[in-house]
This record gives C-alpha cells, sequence and structure tokens, in this order.
C-alpha cells in the first residue's frame, strides 16, 4: 500500500483539474492538479486528467506495479534453470545477437515496456520484434577483442498493471553458435566431407570449429543415443568404417576455443 503522486501537467496550475482512473470516476473524488492516489497491491491502472467532471482530456498517467522483494515471475515461462526465462544466441563474433522468450498463456496479451542492454555502462542498441517475443541487438564489441564484462540484458513488461523484470547476464562467447554446416556430401559413401557456414567468422585459424560427428543406424534421428560411431575432430573430412550398409552421417560444429553452444546437425543418409 503507497501513495502515489501524480501531475497533471505545469500549465494546468490553475485548471479545474478531475482526474478518472481507467476511464471512470475515481471514489472520492480526486480534484487539483497535483494529487495523491493510495494504490493498494495490484491495483494499478491509467489514471487520465480533465478539464472539469466531464470536461477534455489533459494527460495521463499510467501507474504499474512492481512487486518487491516477492521475486515470483509469472508473466514468462522459464525456458530451464540453467537458461532462465530468456534465451540469446549469436551466429559469430560480429556483436549482433538475439534473445526471445514465451509469454504464459494465461498472460498472452503482456506487452514489453521496455529494453536495456549494455556492457560495462556502454549502451547497446536493440530493436524490439514485431511480436514482442524477442529483440535482436547489435553490440559494437570488436571480434578479434577478449571480452572482460559481461553484456546485461533487462526487459521490462507488463501485463495489466502487473510488472515484471528479466535480466540476463552473458558473454557473448557463451552465446555463440555456428550456423547449421552446408555442403555435407559423400563421394564414395565412406568419406564424408563439408564447409564452414557462411555466416561464421575468417580467418578459420583464429575463429576455430571442431566437429562432432554421429553415425546412427538407419531411420535413427542424429539426436539418438544408440550410436555406432561418435568422435570429435578437427578436420572437415571423416572417413566411416562400419560394416552396415545404411546408416545415417550426422556432424555439427562448436567453436572449439570456448566448448560453447554447438550447430544443428547436419546429416547425410
Amino acid at each position: 500500500m503507497v501513495y502515489v503522486p501524480l501531475t497533471c501537467g505545469e500549465v494546468y496550475e490553475n485548471q479545474p483539474v478531475s482526474w478518472k482512473k481507467n476511464g471512470s470516476e475515481v471514489q472520492p473524488t480526486l480534484q487539483g492538479n497535483q494529487v495523491k492516489v493510495l494504490v493498494e497491491e495490484m491495483d494499478g491502472g491509467n489514471y487520465t486528467c480533465h478539464l472539469g467532471p466531464d470536461g477534455e482530456y489533459l494527460n495521463h498517467t499510467v501507474i504499474l506495479i512492481q512487486l518487491e522483494p516477492d521475486n515470483r515471475t509469472v508473466i514468462l515461462e522459464e525456458k530451464s534453470p540453467e537458461e532462465g526465462h530468456i534465451h540469446c544466441a549469436a551466429p559469430n563474433y560480429q556483436g549482433s545477437f538475439h534473445c526471445a522468450w514465451t509469454k504464459t498463456s494465461s498472460r498472452s496479451n503482456a506487452a514489453v515496456l521496455l529494453v536495456k542492454a549494455e556492457r560495462h555502462l556502454e549502451k547497446i542498441s536493440c530493436e524490439l520484434n514485431a511480436d514482442g517475443s524477442g529483440v535482436h541487438c547489435q553490440d559494437a564489441n570488436c571480434p578479434y577483442k577478449e571480452e572482460q564484462h559481461r553484456i546485461f540484458l533487462t526487459i521490462y513488461i507488463h501485463s495489466n498493471a502487473r510488472l515484471e523484470a528479466y535480466t540476463k547476464a552473458f558473454y557473448l562467447r557463451e552465446i555463440v553458435r555456428p550456423a547449421k554446416l552446408p555442403n555435407l556430401h559423400s563421394s564414395d559413401g565412406k568419406a564424408f566431407s563439408w564447409a564452414y557456414p557462411d555466416s561464421w567468422e575468417k580467418p578459420c585459424t583464429f575463429f576455430g570449429l571442431q566437429y562432432q560427428v554421429k553415425v546412427v543406424h538407419s531411420g535413427h534421428s542424429c539426436h539418438s543415443e544408440q550410436h555406432i560411431v561418435m568422435d570429435t575432430i578437427e578436420e572437415k573430412t571423416f572417413v566411416v568404417n562400419v560394416k552396415a550398409n545404411k546408416y545415417v552421417f550426422c556432424v555439427r560444429a562448436q567453436d572449439k576455443h570456448t566448448s560453447g553452444p554447438f550447430s544443428p546437425w547436419s546429416h547425410c543418409m
């Protein structure tokens, strides 16, 4: 329970100002350019000031409630205990990254109020997705520079009068995920080769990749834990020596210097 001061505006100082909450009269009546309203629990709303009880609209203040010290979050779904409510990924070290979140079904109409991103007091430019489900940011960090400070991303999102803040802190190297490996092919059904992703950094000697190769039984997916062969290599070629006539060859990449997230699987029958 707290009293919140509201001001209609300096230009209306000597005017007969009346207030409404969410379009309805306030009880007891609120009059005057500067007033105080009592807000209890989650009882916020849109307070509008008018020229007289039924006069023209002049200004408004939206009061949102952020529960402290109650830290329960109900607007966004938690992706996992390790990842939290926000998932972030980057295709390379150029500084561009995307973060996404999922609203709970009961709060699907929740709206993002503000997004803040910064690294060591330097603001990072971000643009919200049209549907409010994610944000694309561009950090001016040099790809060759070793990261000394984390990126801090904070999202303020509200559902009716409830306001929640979600924060994620990360190094770019922790979220860089190579794209799916292109041009996977086999010359004789035994020797496989592939190429670097087009979006990955060059030179390859500095931004090195390592590859996880897996051979699974025919009809199984690359995510199958029942593999015939499993290995980690640094070359872009691999020779399969198995007795099976039919199998699935799978390969994915990760930054060999950071052991960060793997790329999606590429596979060949």
